[in-house]
């Protein structure tokens, strides 16, 4: 079969894009959109694109960061129609972790590897700008070790209204108190008509970008989000990238992209509002190779979300653009409470088994990117440090306790009483 035949359906507006992307040509708003709706030969040409630009830009490698989320109050009052997470403080579900909480969490983080924390919480109203504060002056008072990355802008901004400070000197009074970097989330769609309709209490758009350019500008670090998979178009996705571009060519103060399908089952945006029923896996797989290409060189980490994907499609977005596999998490609430069926914890030595299998290798980075570990050898990693969990294992009664007994015996010296039980229960 002739080779040309891989390139003979491909649409002449995709391969010329495509070509123009690889050649280090930027991207324009509308190519944007063309390769967010491609399909079939062009987006397997996307993604094959997508994945050489990730190799030349970062390499074979693929990152990840032993981390934990924690969420202080589940307590929120902007009512955003696709959060599950939230409820209001009368609610019994409702919680508001004190400081011991805190650190019992934090604790438990470090004994297991991780070297970042993420905090975030809703919006209560009985907190103010003191509180933020204290929890970071708390965490980080007992573990100046870890990496606090924490408060969407959407905490920024209502902690800077309470706090009645400029909202420069409010973000140098959290990074004296501990702060390391700030998640780009409450992004969602960086457009007000889309804000208004799935939000209409957040911050809006010229708010969100204030914070995260005010941020970069005092050498406070972000991430950048985008949510997609609801009532959004093509086009609004499109313009979103150009944004975040256009904002890191100014500071310079993006980490990272990270693309968040929309978790549809238990929330109103879905039941109640007429949204889709969140991304499907061409799209997952589509808006990772088109940050890519559109981002760079400008933002070069591209991360999947494999609470939000499941890790199988995770691997593919890695061979589709995308270089860090995101966090461990250790506990996770805010997609599980949307429906979320992917798990809260993603250990490491599970993340070094997905990144092995297809063919890349595994490094433990740092909040900002720098090198913690590789893992060129698999025989030379470390030993779990994850809890111990007793797997069930299911079958006929009689082979799992033979299985069991063997695999005890296995760990310990064997004596001649030993080697017979063995025989005997082999010959069973």
């Amino acid at each position: 079969m002739s080779l040309d035949r891989l390139l003979s359906d491909l649409s002449p507006d995709v391969a010329r894009i495509l070509d123009g992307a690889l050649d280090g040509r930027e991207l324009s708003i509308d190519d944007a959109q063309t390769l967010l709706e491609s399909q079939g030969a062009d987006l397997h040409a996307l993604c094959r694109a997508a994945d050489l630009a990730r190799q030349d830009d970062v390499g074979d490698d693929i990152s990840f960061v032993i981390n934990r989320n924690m969420n202080f109050t589940n307590v929120c009052y902007v009512g955003c129609s696709f959060c599950g997470f939230a409820r209001h403080k009368d609610e019994a579900e409702a919680y508001d972790h004190p400081m011991e909480v805190m650190l019992e969490k934090t604790a438990d983080a470090v004994s297991r590897g991780a070297t970042e924390v993420c905090i975030q919480g809703g919006i209560h109203p009985n907190k103010d700008h003191t509180h933020y504060r204290e929890i970071l002056e708390t965490v980080k008072g007992a573990f100046p070790q870890i990496h606090i990355h924490a408060y969407s802008p959407e905490e920024i901004d209502f902690g800077h209204r309470t706090s009645e400070m400029p909202l420069s000197d409010y973000l140098r009074h959290l990074v004296d108190a501990g702060l390391g970097t700030m998640p780009g989330t409450a992004a969602e769609i960086l457009s007000d008509d889309i804000r208004k309709q799935i939000s209409p209490r957040k911050l809006r758009t010229q708010r969100w970008i204030e914070i995260v350019k005010t941020a970069h500008g005092i050498g406070l670090p972000s991430t950048s989000t985008l949510m997609y998979g609801h009532i959004e178009s093509t086009r609004h996705v499109a313009e979103h990238l150009g944004l975040l571009r256009d904002i890191q060519k100014e500071t310079g103060g993006f980490t990272e992209f990270v693309p968040l399908g929309f978790i549809h089952e238990k929330n109103v945006l879905f039941n109640h509002m007429g949204a889709r029923a969140g991304s499907s896996a061409p799209e997952d797989v589509r808006l990772v190779a088109v940050a890519r290409l559109l981002l760079r060189p400008h933002i070069t980490n591209i991360q999947v979300s494999w609470v939000k994907m499941g890790t199988k499609l995770a691997q593919i977005g890695l061979m589709s653009g995308a270089n860090d596999f995101g966090g461990t998490l250790m506990e996770e609430s805010i997609s599980r409470e949307s429906g979320s069926q992917h798990g809260e914890n993603l250990p490491a030595e599970d993340m070094r088994r997905l990144i092995r299998e297809i063919g890349r290798t595994p490094v433990e980075r740092s909040t900002t990117y720098e090198i913690v570990r590789r893992f060129d050898d698999a025989s030379l990693d470390p030993p779990s440090l994850e809890p111990v969990q007793k797997r069930e294992v299911s079958g006929p009664t009689r082979w799992r306790l033979q299985r069991e007994s063997v695999k005890t015996r296995e760990r310990q010296p064997i004596g001649e009483s030993d080697a017979t039980a063995l025989a005997l229960l082999g010959g069973g």
